[in-house]
């Protein structure tokens, strides 16, 4: 099985999408530090993001997103702090390894899905990068394509934990 195969078949057509959306296409164009890649993905009038800040406890997390350019900009800071980090093994492969998107539920035109990250990615120096939290990214379909409406991103994974 190569690293960056899709999970679910072209026959699970909004599943298929959305892992693409999510997966492939946000993992390369961070790597390329090309937010046109994904501009389009989001509902940019409505959308807004939460972050967790990897805390357990809901009451804490914050509207840090209330709009896209402010997400687009945190966005973009991380891509260029990664890409200017040396890393041991191909990022891109290792993006893939840790990244985990198989709960999607789809009702409709609406969808919610769980992306996880669980792993670790070496770095040049002999250290790791630890990658452990989750996101919960809601979505819906818009002119026969699947847009992010929002997330609830960095949270604990798991859960609780």
């Amino acid at each position: 099985m190569t690293f960056d195969k899709n999970p679910f078949p072209s026959g699970d057509a909004d599943r298929h999408a959305l892992w693409e959306m999510l997966v492939r296409r946000d993992i390369d164009a961070f790597i390329g530090q090309d937010w046109s890649m994904v501009e389009h993905d989001f509902i940019a009038e409505s959308f807004f993001g939460m972050h967790a800040h990897f805390l357990a406890n809901a009451d804490a997390w914050r509207l840090q997103f209330p709009r896209l350019e402010i997400y687009r900009d945190e966005w973009l800071r991380q891509a260029k702090e990664t890409a200017a980090t040396k890393f041991a093994e191909p990022l891109r492969e290792a993006l893939f390894r840790v990244t985990n998107l198989r709960d999607i539920d789809v009702d409709g035109d609406r969808a919610v899905l769980h992306k996880k990250f669980d792993g670790s990615v070496a770095k040049a120096d002999g250290s790791v990068d630890r990658l452990k939290w989750q996101t919960l990214y809601f979505c819906r379909k818009v002119g026969g394509s699947w847009k992010i409406a929002g997330f609830v991103g960095y949270m604990p994974y798991p859960l609780g934990a």
